[in-house]
């Protein structure tokens, strides 16, 4: 057995990181950064008090003095610290970026694999790109001016204390102004917090409505339900429009009362400054400096508040991505277990969807050797569709076990189980590229030769030679540019790729001709020939020709399996053993007895 491992979720030699702490995790790597960023915040505040000592010694010494060498000296001075802070700034700003995209490359595959395994794990029904929608909030709030205010905030009580050095009462002032300020942040915080929440889960519904319009648009225009449609949409874009609407309000109200507010602060600052000086307790520089050192000591809360929508945005998808991660752990390193090529056993399951608590499928229990071909049948909504995907690992059993050759499918990491593993879904879905890539899984250096060979084992090989590109030929979104029949025979040649030990086909002929159901059962064969195993659930018994092994399945339960006379002739047998109601087994194969 090969000692190799595979790691997943993480680059390789990087340590394991607890579920849900990757964001933290991420950013604790920048942790020299964020502490070069604090000493340069540090020294910027220093800075910013150039102008108001310029002022100081304008007023004070070169006015008295008369002194033109001292104002040249100051002025130089003054701007040389100007130019340095600037840089200090710029140099901030872009980190902050950086650091930014840091985060998002860092954590974009991981939050990227969220996507399908939330679809899988809870079948939901909302905004399924919202873990990227909140790594991408992240980011843009990191690259704004939201984090440098925070930044700028504990520098606030250094400034009221040299107002207080100036004088006590202009630092009674100043202090006074910063706890009002301070308290209509807090209330900014409280006011913004909910609606912010209620704004981003009706976009995320509104998003789906509109990508569900855009992909049932021939349904919508040949039933005439795109007004009725568009209705539902506009009632929740309106009820988003009103949430957006309030946090706007709320966020741009509280902003110009702290706007208002610190230029009266300013003024009083302004008023008490002059009250000191004429009753010759303060100079007159005092007046202009402490004027703007209470307007500098308020600045970064003006700004808080400004950025303070993007701030809950971004806590709020801080939190929702957290959970998100915790919930859904990145796989553990596993050992690469050989290739399968002996059983498929199945070992009394039970299955239940993804967020649901009832069983669909109760004690189901098999066993398959290599060269075997299982046809599964039965009602509609009976659990035929239940068992492939506990089989293939999409679903989780709730209880027994799936095992390939003895292991158990947790067992397995994902990628390699991935390569033994053909399987072709109820409703065919391709990706956006050529046909060469989508039968080869994008898979990055595939060779042309098992390209050609999966698609002449699904019997699609001259199909796509017919195609003006032939396999270089891009199918469009979802395979928009090929019939329902071409992308079904297409997702074939994508299940038989890399000849997987265990192919599963969930109503594989339901789109094909009589000429695709020749090359299915051909496919079929094939797959035996080689020591494959093969499941294919049908509704049509066409495809049953190549099965030896068969399956009813009923209300969640086992009716009849074993080998495919026996089965058949049972379900011939309505007085000994009745079918199960509403099951009808069509186009028996040929030799079957009627």
């Amino acid at each position: 057995m090969s000692m190799n491992t595979i790691s997943r979720g993480r680059p390789a030699g990087q340590p394991k990181v607890k579920a849900g702490q990757e964001l933290k995790a991420a950013l604790a790597s920048c942790k020299t950064v964020l502490v070069a960023l604090a000493v340069a915040s540090a020294l910027i505040n220093v800075l910013y008090l150039s102008g108001s000592i310029y002022m100081l010694e304008v007023y004070d010494r070169v006015l008295t003095s008369r002194s033109i060498p001292t104002l040249i000296g100051l002025s130089v001075l003054v701007f040389v610290l100007f130019a340095f802070q600037g840089f200090l700034d710029l140099l901030r700003g872009r980190v902050l970026i950086r650091i930014a995209r840091y985060l998002g490359s860092s954590l974009s595959q991981r939050v990227f694999e969220l996507i399908p395994r939330l679809a899988l794990a809870t079948r939901s029904t909302g905004d399924g790109l919202q873990p990227m929608r909140d790594l991408d909030q992240i980011r843009a709030f990191l690259s704004s001016g939201g984090p440098v205010a925070f930044l700028d905030l504990p520098w606030m009580p250094f400034y009221v204390a040299i107002c207080f050095a100036f004088h006590f009462w202009i630092g009674v002032t100043a202090l006074g102004g910063a706890i009002i300020i301070v308290v209509i942040t807090v209330m900014t915080d409280f006011k913004t917090r909910e609606p912010q929440k209620s704004a981003t889960e009706l976009g995320g519904r509104r998003q789906t409505l509109a990508e569900a319009s855009r992909r049932n648009a021939e349904v919508l225009q040949a039933m005439g339900m795109r007004s009725r449609v568009a209705t539902i949409w506009g009632d929740v874009n309106s009820k988003f429009l009103d949430s957006y609407q309030r946090s706007s309000d709320v966020s741009s109200g509280f902003g110009a009362m702290s706007k208002v507010l610190r230029m009266m602060l300013q003024s009083a600052v302004l008023g008490v400054g002059a009250y000191l000086v004429i009753i010759q307790e303060a100079s007159a520089g005092i007046i202009i400096a402490s004027s703007i050192l209470s307007a500098r000591a308020l600045a970064p809360v003006d700004l808080a508040i400004a950025n303070w929508k993007g701030f809950v945005s971004a806590r709020q998808s801080w939190h929702r991505l957290s959970n998100l991660l915790s919930k859904l752990p990145a796989d553990d390193e596993q050992m690469e277990l050989p290739k399968p090529v002996a059983t498929v056993t199945v070992e009394n399951i039970s299955v239940m969807p993804p967020g649901d608590r009832r069983l669909v499928l109760q004690d189901v229990a098999l066993r398959l050797d290599k060269g075997s071909a299982l046809g599964v049948v039965g009602p509609s909504a009976g659990g035929k569709s239940s068992l492939v995907r506990a089989l293939v690992g999409l679903w989780p059993v709730a209880r027994g076990t799936v095992r390939l050759d003895g292991a158990a499918l947790n067992q397995w990491p994902t990628e390699m189980l991935g390569q033994h593993i053909g399987y072709l879904p109820q409703n065919v879905e391709l990706l956006s590229g050529t046909i060469a890539q989508n039968i080869a899984r994008f898979e990055p250096d595939a060779k042309s030769e098992n390209i050609i060979a999966a698609a002449r084992a699904a019997d699609v090989h001259e199909l796509v030679l017919h195609l003006p590109d032939g396999y270089d030929s891009d199918i469009g979104e979802g395979g928009s540019m090929l019939s329902a029949g071409q992308r079904q025979r297409v997702a074939l040649a994508r299940a038989l790729y890399g000849d997987p030990f265990l192919v599963v086909l969930d109503e594989p002929n339901s789109n094909l001709d009589a000429e695709g159901e020749e090359a299915l059962t051909k496919a079929i064969m094939g797959v035996r020939a080689r020591g494959g195993i093969v499941v294919v659930v049908a509704h049509r018994g066409n495809v049953l020709a190549s099965v030896d092994q068969m399956m009813v399945i009923n209300q969640g339960r086992v009716q009849f399996a074993g080998p495919k006379d026996e089965v058949l002739a049972k379900l011939r047998r309505p007085a000994a053993a009745p079918a199960p109601t509403g099951l009808r087994v069509v186009n028996e194969p040929a030799g079957a007895a009627s």
